[in-house]
């Protein structure tokens, strides 16, 4: 056997090494090789010395790539590194190899061998191509998808985008592709808040949807884009990169806002009409006889608490959730003007968590209020003033409208030959249209009705995307 180095100890290391390693004489004979070698070419020692490198097994090593190497490369340079032979070899199929090669002089006898040293990387290399395969297939998709898209880079440049993309801009490949978001088209990208939003997707995770961009775009007019985003990894080369993805939301945004613009507007004249039957009812109070007084008074209230719905909706500028506190504010403004001269001064405080009532619900919430407070103001106060408190909390998954004042209590006040106005059928109807329970609490500090409701009269203070919108 030929010793593959002058000493046991250095070829136990080289026989240690993951690469299959070969040392050939001038004449491309193979001199020795390492058990990595054997191995990785299921050989054996003994067919393998003393051969030339073309002639071992059936001439499998008999490759071009590999006499290009060796016959044409070598003889000119010292050291070849990274040089890449894809070859199907008889027993282990198609490996694709990665060889380094180099002189060794051994000045002794003045002989030169060469060290050949090879790497396996078929594993690696097709799960390349397949990665390579799965991103033109995904990048066939995307150009398939009719919203435009981009895929920026960790830094913030484009690293491609989709022909949707292409054709609503006006833009070609070469003129994106490369450059920093930021500086596409004529500065509208660049938009410090988008630009955190961004900056936060990789390394924090943190994907967000509906971000808008409203401005002047060339060729296409104004318009508003509404951008979602997300990190997406390419397997095989571990690279991170983010997909924007652009929805045109122009159109829709313009049709909300017109009908925003409707909403309030019928609702200022749904308004204004109630306060013009309000001013009729108020004519007939002044001719009324007294007995009539009272009806009439209540239906006073009654309309006003509509109303205040309504001027609550055309001051928000759409038809949607009514915010409760300024809604009760206004009803109990209301409730105190139109019983001036009959309790002046008596005071009517609100108490309200910020939350939103639907739309659909809201009349019959405002009705009960105005019907508990004026049963209060009418009932609650024979020696004079006092205070109303109207409260709307959300406990768990019920909603707590409660009406107290602090008045002589239920007892004294049917003690004194007053109705109480408790069981109105009002009150009973609308409690039950919502799902509600109503019960009351009464003594010498006062009555409390609390009216529990469900939490689905609520809508969720759902915060709007974040926009940015050009001046």
């Amino acid at each position: 056997m030929t010793p593959f180095a002058t000493d046991v100890s250095s070829k136990d290391l080289i026989d240690t090494l993951r690469s299959a390693l070969v040392v050939l004489d001038e004449g491309l004979r193979v001199k020795s090789a390492n058990r990595s070698f054997y191995a990785l070419f299921q050989v054996q020692q003994a067919e393998t010395e003393g051969r030339l490198i073309y002639d071992l097994g059936n001439r499998q090593w008999d490759i071009p790539a590999l006499r290009e190497l060796l016959e044409r490369i070598i003889p000119r340079d010292e050291a070849i590194e990274g040089y890449e032979v894809d070859h199907h070899f008889e027993g282990i199929g198609r490996r694709t190899l990665l060889l380094n090669a180099r002189k060794v002089y051994r000045p002794a006898d003045h002989t030169m061998s060469l060290l050949l040293a090879i790497d396996d990387i078929t594993a690696e290399r097709e799960a390349s191509r397949d990665s390579e395969r799965a991103w033109r297939l995904a990048q066939t998709i995307v150009d398939t998808v009719r919203d435009p898209l981009v895929i920026l880079e960790g830094d913030m440049t484009v690293a491609s985008v989709n022909r949707a993309f292409l054709g609503l801009f006006g833009v070609t490949e070469g003129q994106v592709v490369g450059r920093q978001l930021k500086d596409l088209g004529e500065g509208q990208w660049d938009v410090s808040a988008l630009g955190v939003l961004l900056a936060k997707v990789v390394p924090d995770e943190a994907a967000f949807d509906g971000f808008e961009i409203e401005d002047e775009f060339p060729g296409l007019g104004r318009r508003i884009f509404k951008l979602n985003a997300r990190k997406v990894h390419r397997a095989g080369n571990h690279v991170t990169r983010l997909l924007v993805v652009l929805e045109d939301v122009t159109e829709a945004r313009l049709l909300e806002r017109h009908r925003d613009i409707l909403a309030a507007e019928l609702a200022h004249r749904i308004k204004n009409s109630l306060q013009i039957i309000t001013s009729f009812v108020s004519f007939e109070i002044r001719r009324a006889a007294e007995p009539c007084v009272e009806g009439y008074r209540a239906m006073q209230a009654r309309i006003g608490a509509v109303a205040e719905l309504y001027d609550v909706i055309s001051r928000s500028a759409a038809l949607g959730p009514v915010p409760v506190e300024p809604y009760l504010a206004g009803i109990a403004a209301s409730l105190h003007s139109s019983l001036i001269g009959q309790a002046a001064d008596i005071e009517i405080l609100v108490e309200a968590e910020a939350l939103l009532i639907d739309p659909d619900k809201a009349v019959s919430v405002g009705l009960i209020v105005n019907e508990l407070a004026t049963n209060a103001v009418k009932h609650a106060f024979p020696s004079g003033g006092g205070r109303i408190f109207l409260s709307f909390e959300r406990r768990d998954e019920e909603v707590l409208l409660i009406v107290r004042d602090d008045g002589v209590g239920h007892d004294q006040a049917r003690n004194s030959g007053v109705r109480s106005g408790l069981g109105s059928r009002y009150v009973e109807a609308f409690v039950k249209q919502l799902g509600a329970t109503i019960a009351r609490a009464s003594g010498a500090g006062g009555t409390t009705m609390t009216v529990k409701l469900p939490a689905s009269i609520l809508v969720e203070d759902v915060a709007p995307p974040p926009e940015a919108v050009a001046p």
